[in-house]
Protein backbone atom coordinates (compact mmCIF):
# COMPACT_ATOMS: atom_id res chain seq x y z
CA UNK A 1 0.00 0.00 0.00
CA UNK A 2 1.45 3.24 -1.04
CA UNK A 3 1.58 6.13 1.74
CA UNK A 4 -0.65 7.98 -0.59
CA UNK A 5 -3.17 5.44 -0.54
CA UNK A 6 -3.03 4.97 3.57
CA UNK A 7 -3.59 8.77 4.14
CA UNK A 8 -6.71 9.16 2.44
CA UNK A 9 -8.14 5.91 3.86
CA UNK A 10 -11.10 6.31 5.96
CA UNK A 11 -11.06 5.90 9.83
CA UNK A 12 -13.48 3.25 10.43
CA UNK A 13 -13.69 2.66 14.52
CA UNK A 14 -12.75 4.97 17.64
CA UNK A 15 -9.85 3.07 18.18
CA UNK A 16 -8.19 4.71 14.52
CA UNK A 17 -9.42 7.92 16.12
CA UNK A 18 -7.10 8.09 18.90
CA UNK A 19 -4.11 7.08 16.89
CA UNK A 20 -4.74 10.23 14.19
CA UNK A 21 -5.03 12.04 17.30
CA UNK A 22 -1.38 11.11 18.80
CA UNK A 23 0.00 12.11 15.38
CA UNK A 24 -1.32 15.78 15.03
CA UNK A 25 -1.83 16.70 19.19
CA UNK A 26 1.50 17.87 20.61
CA UNK A 27 2.57 15.14 22.79
CA UNK A 28 1.89 16.76 26.59
CA UNK A 29 -1.91 17.30 25.23
CA UNK A 30 -2.27 14.06 24.04
CA UNK A 31 -0.81 12.49 27.51
CA UNK A 32 -3.06 14.90 29.61
CA UNK A 33 -6.06 12.95 27.57
CA UNK A 34 -5.04 9.32 27.39
CA UNK A 35 -3.30 9.24 30.80
CA UNK A 36 -4.52 7.33 33.53
CA UNK A 37 -3.35 7.08 37.26
CA UNK A 38 -0.34 5.02 38.74
CA UNK A 39 0.65 1.92 36.49
CA UNK A 40 -2.65 2.91 34.40
CA UNK A 41 -3.72 -0.18 35.29
CA UNK A 42 -7.59 0.60 35.26
CA UNK A 43 -6.99 2.00 31.92
CA UNK A 44 -6.33 -1.46 30.42
CA UNK A 45 -8.62 -3.18 32.54
CA UNK A 46 -11.70 -1.33 32.02
CA UNK A 47 -11.13 -1.68 28.54
CA UNK A 48 -10.82 -5.05 29.19
CA UNK A 49 -13.72 -5.97 31.22
CA UNK A 50 -16.15 -5.01 28.74
CA UNK A 51 -14.76 -7.03 26.20
CA UNK A 52 -14.82 -9.87 28.95
CA UNK A 53 -18.55 -9.71 28.71
CA UNK A 54 -19.92 -11.94 26.02
CA UNK A 55 -23.66 -11.66 24.38
CA UNK A 56 -26.04 -14.38 24.29
CA UNK A 57 -27.71 -12.96 21.21
CA UNK A 58 -31.75 -13.92 20.68
CA UNK A 59 -32.51 -15.14 17.03
CA UNK A 60 -35.92 -15.03 14.99
CA UNK A 61 -37.48 -11.57 16.46
CA UNK A 62 -37.78 -9.23 13.16
CA UNK A 63 -35.44 -5.90 13.78
CA UNK A 64 -36.76 -4.93 10.80
CA UNK A 65 -37.83 -1.84 12.57
CA UNK A 66 -35.89 -0.44 14.93
CA UNK A 67 -35.63 2.54 17.59
CA UNK A 68 -33.44 3.49 19.99
CA UNK A 69 -34.75 6.58 21.27
CA UNK A 70 -34.95 7.11 25.36
CA UNK A 71 -36.14 9.18 27.46
CA UNK A 72 -33.86 10.73 30.15
CA UNK A 73 -34.91 13.12 32.55
CA UNK A 74 -36.95 14.71 31.08
CA UNK A 75 -35.02 14.36 27.39
CA UNK A 76 -35.89 12.44 24.42
CA UNK A 77 -32.85 11.24 22.84
CA UNK A 78 -32.07 9.29 19.79
CA UNK A 79 -29.61 6.82 20.99
CA UNK A 80 -28.74 6.11 24.59
CA UNK A 81 -25.11 7.67 24.00
CA UNK A 82 -24.29 11.23 25.76
CA UNK A 83 -20.93 13.28 25.90
CA UNK A 84 -19.05 13.36 28.81
CA UNK A 85 -17.82 16.40 30.48
CA UNK A 86 -14.25 16.46 29.48
CA UNK A 87 -11.66 19.56 30.73
CA UNK A 88 -9.36 21.90 28.30
CA UNK A 89 -11.02 20.88 24.89
CA UNK A 90 -9.93 23.95 23.10
CA UNK A 91 -5.79 22.50 23.66
CA UNK A 92 -7.65 19.38 21.14
CA UNK A 93 -8.85 22.12 18.59
CA UNK A 94 -9.99 26.06 18.35
CA UNK A 95 -13.39 25.69 18.46
CA UNK A 96 -13.30 23.73 21.59
CA UNK A 97 -16.90 22.44 23.57
CA UNK A 98 -18.56 24.35 21.12
CA UNK A 99 -17.70 22.13 18.36
CA UNK A 100 -18.32 19.06 21.02
CA UNK A 101 -21.95 20.45 21.61
CA UNK A 102 -22.54 21.23 18.00
CA UNK A 103 -21.55 17.73 17.06
CA UNK A 104 -24.09 15.87 20.21
CA UNK A 105 -26.79 17.76 19.26
CA UNK A 106 -26.44 17.23 15.20
CA UNK A 107 -26.37 13.06 16.42
CA UNK A 108 -29.77 13.49 18.82
CA UNK A 109 -27.68 13.18 21.69
CA UNK A 110 -26.85 15.65 24.96
CA UNK A 111 -23.70 17.06 26.01
CA UNK A 112 -22.05 17.98 29.53
CA UNK A 113 -19.94 20.78 29.81
CA UNK A 114 -17.09 20.47 32.28
CA UNK A 115 -16.24 23.01 34.69
CA UNK A 116 -12.54 23.52 33.39
CA UNK A 117 -14.54 24.01 30.09
CA UNK A 118 -12.53 26.50 28.01
CA UNK A 119 -15.90 27.98 26.86
CA UNK A 120 -18.47 29.45 28.78
CA UNK A 121 -21.88 28.45 29.89
CA UNK A 122 -23.42 30.77 28.10
CA UNK A 123 -21.53 30.51 24.50
CA UNK A 124 -22.23 26.63 24.61
CA UNK A 125 -26.05 26.63 25.52
CA UNK A 126 -26.29 29.32 22.76
CA UNK A 127 -24.20 27.08 20.11
CA UNK A 128 -26.31 24.01 20.73
CA UNK A 129 -30.39 22.98 21.31
CA UNK A 130 -29.68 20.03 22.71
CA UNK A 131 -29.89 18.63 26.39
CA UNK A 132 -26.85 20.87 28.37
CA UNK A 133 -25.90 19.59 31.25
CA UNK A 134 -23.21 21.31 33.93
CA UNK A 135 -20.29 19.54 35.59
CA UNK A 136 -19.44 20.68 39.33
CA UNK A 137 -16.63 20.30 41.65
CA UNK A 138 -17.11 21.38 44.51
CA UNK A 139 -14.37 24.35 45.74
CA UNK A 140 -13.25 25.55 49.37
CA UNK A 141 -15.35 28.55 48.48
CA UNK A 142 -18.59 27.81 48.70
CA UNK A 143 -19.76 30.89 47.63
CA UNK A 144 -17.95 29.98 44.23
CA UNK A 145 -20.03 26.50 44.31
CA UNK A 146 -22.92 28.47 44.77
CA UNK A 147 -22.53 31.16 41.54
CA UNK A 148 -21.46 28.70 39.25
CA UNK A 149 -24.64 26.49 40.19
CA UNK A 150 -27.26 29.44 39.40
CA UNK A 151 -25.11 30.91 36.37
CA UNK A 152 -25.84 27.31 35.02
CA UNK A 153 -29.24 27.34 36.11
CA UNK A 154 -29.71 30.59 34.61
CA UNK A 155 -28.03 29.47 31.40
CA UNK A 156 -30.75 27.02 30.81
CA UNK A 157 -28.24 23.93 31.54
CA UNK A 158 -31.06 21.13 33.34
CA UNK A 159 -29.02 18.81 35.07
CA UNK A 160 -26.41 19.02 37.46
CA UNK A 161 -23.94 16.58 37.33
CA UNK A 162 -21.86 16.40 40.54
CA UNK A 163 -18.19 14.64 40.60
CA UNK A 164 -17.88 13.09 43.71
CA UNK A 165 -14.51 10.78 43.29
CA UNK A 166 -12.04 13.57 43.14
CA UNK A 167 -11.38 15.27 46.63
CA UNK A 168 -7.45 15.33 45.71
CA UNK A 169 -6.49 14.11 42.45
CA UNK A 170 -5.12 11.32 41.17
CA UNK A 171 -1.20 11.21 40.49
CA UNK A 172 -1.27 11.20 36.32
CA UNK A 173 2.63 10.60 35.85
CA UNK A 174 2.83 11.40 32.04
CA UNK A 175 1.72 15.09 33.47
CA UNK A 176 4.63 15.23 35.94
CA UNK A 177 6.65 13.98 33.05
CA UNK A 178 5.50 16.36 30.64
CA UNK A 179 5.44 19.51 33.09
CA UNK A 180 1.20 19.89 32.15
CA UNK A 181 0.18 23.16 32.21
CA UNK A 182 -2.52 24.89 30.43
CA UNK A 183 -0.89 27.97 28.20
CA UNK A 184 -2.04 31.15 29.78
CA UNK A 185 -4.15 32.29 26.86
CA UNK A 186 -6.26 29.60 26.99
CA UNK A 187 -9.24 30.57 28.34
CA UNK A 188 -11.22 28.63 31.64
CA UNK A 189 -13.91 30.88 31.36
CA UNK A 190 -16.17 29.21 34.07
CA UNK A 191 -13.94 28.84 37.51
CA UNK A 192 -15.47 32.54 38.27
CA UNK A 193 -13.13 34.02 40.91
CA UNK A 194 -10.49 31.28 41.15
CA UNK A 195 -7.35 32.33 40.24
CA UNK A 196 -6.55 30.10 37.44
CA UNK A 197 -3.07 31.45 36.94
CA UNK A 198 -1.59 28.34 38.38
CA UNK A 199 -3.20 26.66 35.94
CA UNK A 200 -0.38 28.18 33.26
CA UNK A 201 2.42 27.42 35.39
CA UNK A 202 5.19 24.69 35.16
CA UNK A 203 5.33 23.12 38.62
CA UNK A 204 8.14 20.81 39.49
CA UNK A 205 6.63 18.56 41.57
CA UNK A 206 3.43 18.59 40.18
CA UNK A 207 0.76 19.04 37.31
CA UNK A 208 -0.60 22.99 37.03
CA UNK A 209 -3.99 21.03 37.08
CA UNK A 210 -2.93 19.12 40.72
CA UNK A 211 -1.43 22.54 41.99
CA UNK A 212 -5.02 24.26 41.34
CA UNK A 213 -6.70 21.61 42.91
CA UNK A 214 -5.03 21.31 45.91
CA UNK A 215 -5.67 25.11 46.64
CA UNK A 216 -9.01 25.41 45.22
CA UNK A 217 -10.61 22.19 45.28
CA UNK A 218 -12.62 20.61 49.15
CA UNK A 219 -11.03 17.24 50.31
CA UNK A 220 -13.94 18.03 52.89
CA UNK A 221 -16.89 17.25 50.48
CA UNK A 222 -19.57 14.85 52.31
CA UNK A 223 -22.76 13.96 51.87
CA UNK A 224 -24.08 17.16 53.57
CA UNK A 225 -23.22 18.90 50.37
CA UNK A 226 -25.12 16.85 48.33
CA UNK A 227 -28.01 18.00 50.66
CA UNK A 228 -26.87 21.80 50.03
CA UNK A 229 -26.58 21.72 46.55
CA UNK A 230 -30.37 20.26 46.49
CA UNK A 231 -30.91 23.17 48.54
CA UNK A 232 -29.55 25.79 45.84
CA UNK A 233 -31.41 24.46 42.76
CA UNK A 234 -33.95 22.85 40.54
CA UNK A 235 -31.90 20.97 38.09
CA UNK A 236 -31.65 17.47 38.99
CA UNK A 237 -28.64 16.54 40.45
CA UNK A 238 -26.60 13.20 38.98
CA UNK A 239 -24.03 11.60 41.43
CA UNK A 240 -20.62 11.48 38.97
CA UNK A 241 -18.08 8.64 40.49
CA UNK A 242 -20.20 5.99 42.06
CA UNK A 243 -18.82 2.11 41.89
CA UNK A 244 -21.00 0.85 44.80
CA UNK A 245 -24.20 -0.46 45.26
CA UNK A 246 -24.59 1.46 48.84
CA UNK A 247 -23.07 4.26 47.67
CA UNK A 248 -25.88 4.65 44.85
CA UNK A 249 -28.65 4.51 47.44
CA UNK A 250 -27.24 6.90 49.82
CA UNK A 251 -27.00 9.17 46.81
CA UNK A 252 -30.72 8.86 45.96
CA UNK A 253 -31.27 9.20 49.74
CA UNK A 254 -29.60 12.22 49.69
CA UNK A 255 -31.89 14.11 46.93
CA UNK A 256 -29.94 12.74 43.86
CA UNK A 257 -32.01 11.96 40.72
CA UNK A 258 -29.53 9.30 39.88
CA UNK A 259 -26.13 8.33 39.63
CA UNK A 260 -23.37 7.84 36.82
CA UNK A 261 -21.09 4.59 37.41
CA UNK A 262 -17.54 5.97 36.77
CA UNK A 263 -14.00 5.68 37.88
CA UNK A 264 -13.28 8.81 36.44
CA UNK A 265 -11.63 7.52 33.26
CA UNK A 266 -9.06 5.74 34.88
CA UNK A 267 -7.40 8.91 36.83
CA UNK A 268 -7.98 9.06 39.82
CA UNK A 269 -7.48 5.17 41.81
CA UNK A 270 -5.29 2.79 40.06
CA UNK A 271 -6.32 -0.57 40.31
CA UNK A 272 -9.84 0.50 41.01
CA UNK A 273 -12.82 -1.85 40.16
CA UNK A 274 -14.27 -1.34 36.12
CA UNK A 275 -17.41 0.26 35.86
CA UNK A 276 -18.75 -2.91 33.81
CA UNK A 277 -17.73 -5.02 36.57
CA UNK A 278 -19.56 -2.67 39.50
CA UNK A 279 -22.66 -1.67 37.03
CA UNK A 280 -24.72 -4.93 37.60
CA UNK A 281 -24.19 -4.02 41.64
CA UNK A 282 -25.18 -0.44 41.58
CA UNK A 283 -28.06 -1.46 39.25
CA UNK A 284 -29.01 -4.28 41.33
CA UNK A 285 -28.86 -1.61 44.77
CA UNK A 286 -30.98 0.62 42.74
CA UNK A 287 -33.80 -1.05 41.64
CA UNK A 288 -34.76 1.27 39.15
CA UNK A 289 -35.30 4.20 41.82
CA UNK A 290 -33.20 6.55 39.76
CA UNK A 291 -31.27 7.48 36.19
CA UNK A 292 -28.33 5.00 36.10
CA UNK A 293 -25.45 5.96 33.39
CA UNK A 294 -21.91 4.43 33.06
CA UNK A 295 -19.04 5.82 31.40
CA UNK A 296 -15.20 4.08 31.40
CA UNK A 297 -13.86 2.37 28.34
CA UNK A 298 -16.75 2.52 25.69
CA UNK A 299 -15.53 1.73 22.21
CA UNK A 300 -17.51 -0.19 20.41
CA UNK A 301 -21.46 -0.44 19.92
CA UNK A 302 -21.15 -4.00 21.07
CA UNK A 303 -20.10 -2.00 24.90
CA UNK A 304 -23.24 0.11 24.63
CA UNK A 305 -25.52 -3.35 24.65
CA UNK A 306 -23.91 -4.59 27.30
CA UNK A 307 -24.02 -1.26 29.68
CA UNK A 308 -27.76 -1.11 28.58
CA UNK A 309 -28.14 -5.13 29.53
CA UNK A 310 -26.73 -4.65 32.97
CA UNK A 311 -28.96 -2.20 33.78
CA UNK A 312 -28.15 1.03 32.50
CA UNK A 313 -29.96 3.75 31.00
CA UNK A 314 -27.66 5.65 28.77
CA UNK A 315 -23.87 5.65 28.73
CA UNK A 316 -20.84 8.82 28.65
CA UNK A 317 -18.18 8.58 25.75
CA UNK A 318 -15.46 11.06 26.79
CA UNK A 319 -11.90 10.31 25.00
CA UNK A 320 -13.10 9.45 21.83
CA UNK A 321 -14.80 12.16 21.33
CA UNK A 322 -12.00 14.26 21.66
CA UNK A 323 -9.78 12.44 19.33
CA UNK A 324 -12.63 13.06 16.25
CA UNK A 325 -12.40 17.01 17.52
CA UNK A 326 -8.57 17.34 17.33
CA UNK A 327 -8.88 15.23 13.84
CA UNK A 328 -11.29 17.46 12.31
CA UNK A 329 -13.12 19.90 15.01
CA UNK A 330 -17.03 19.66 14.89
CA UNK A 331 -17.13 17.01 11.85
CA UNK A 332 -14.64 14.99 13.47
CA UNK A 333 -16.16 14.47 16.82
CA UNK A 334 -19.78 14.32 14.96
CA UNK A 335 -18.72 11.02 12.76
CA UNK A 336 -16.98 9.92 16.18
CA UNK A 337 -20.31 9.95 17.31
CA UNK A 338 -21.66 8.76 14.21
CA UNK A 339 -19.06 5.69 13.80
CA UNK A 340 -20.49 4.57 17.41
CA UNK A 341 -24.39 4.93 16.89
CA UNK A 342 -24.21 2.88 13.54
CA UNK A 343 -22.48 0.67 15.80
CA UNK A 344 -25.16 0.46 17.98
CA UNK A 345 -27.98 0.08 15.94
CA UNK A 346 -26.22 -3.04 14.55
CA UNK A 347 -25.24 -4.46 17.75
CA UNK A 348 -28.95 -4.18 19.04
CA UNK A 349 -30.26 -5.51 15.99
CA UNK A 350 -27.93 -8.79 15.88
CA UNK A 351 -28.11 -9.20 19.75
CA UNK A 352 -32.43 -9.32 18.58
CA UNK A 353 -33.18 -6.16 20.18
CA UNK A 354 -35.45 -3.28 18.88
CA UNK A 355 -35.38 -0.97 21.19
CA UNK A 356 -33.19 -0.16 24.37
CA UNK A 357 -35.18 -1.64 26.55
CA UNK A 358 -34.82 -4.72 24.85
CA UNK A 359 -31.58 -4.99 26.01
CA UNK A 360 -31.91 -6.95 29.08
CA UNK A 361 -29.64 -8.90 31.97
CA UNK A 362 -30.66 -12.70 30.15
CA UNK A 363 -28.32 -10.77 27.10
CA UNK A 364 -25.50 -11.99 29.03
CA UNK A 365 -23.43 -15.20 29.41
CA UNK A 366 -22.92 -15.96 33.07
Amino acid sequence: MTQDRAAVMPLVNLHQYESAAAERLPRMVFDYYAGGAGDELLLRTSRAAWDGIAIRYRVLRDVSRRSHRIELLGHALDWPVLVAPMAFQQLAHADGELATARAADATGTGFILSTLATRSIESVRAATGGPLWFQLYIYRDRGLTEALVRRAEQAGCTALVLTVDAPMLGRRERDLLNGFHVPAETPIPNVGAAPRDVLAERVETASSLAAFTERHWDASISWADLDWLGSLTRMPILVKGIVRGDDAVRALQHGASGVIVSNHGGRQLDTAIPTARALGDVADAMAGGGALLVDGGIRRGTDVVKALALGAQAVLLGRPVLWGLAVDGAAGAQRVLQLLKEECDLALALAGCRTPAEATRDLLAP
